[in-house]
């Protein structure tokens, strides 16, 4: 997922760290150059669900203007963790 808005320097890759732990997602966030964000995600189906609806709110001080959803060849993360 590539999320674009105001997700940078408002803790958006932290509260997702805390967000996919609690919905057993294995993967990692990181910052890009251009302010969006970038997520790779894995996990059943249902929790994948859920922790996406989520990544389009973000944190309450965030403002997600656009999330891009790709599906990418599993990649067997062992956990979720922030780059």
């Amino acid at each position: 997922m590539t999320i674009q808005g105001k997700v940078q320097n408002v803790g958006f890759r932290f509260h997702t760290h805390r967000m996919a732990q609690a919905y057993q997602i294995h993967g990692f966030v990181k910052n890009q150059v251009d302010g969006s964000v970038y997520i790779e995600a894995e996990g059943k189906e249902a929790d994948l669900n859920h922790f996406m609806l989520w990544c389009y709110d973000g944190p309450t001080w965030a403002r997600v203007d656009s999330v891009k959803v790709q599906d990418i060849p599993i990649q067997n993360f062992k956990n979720f963790v922030v780059r």
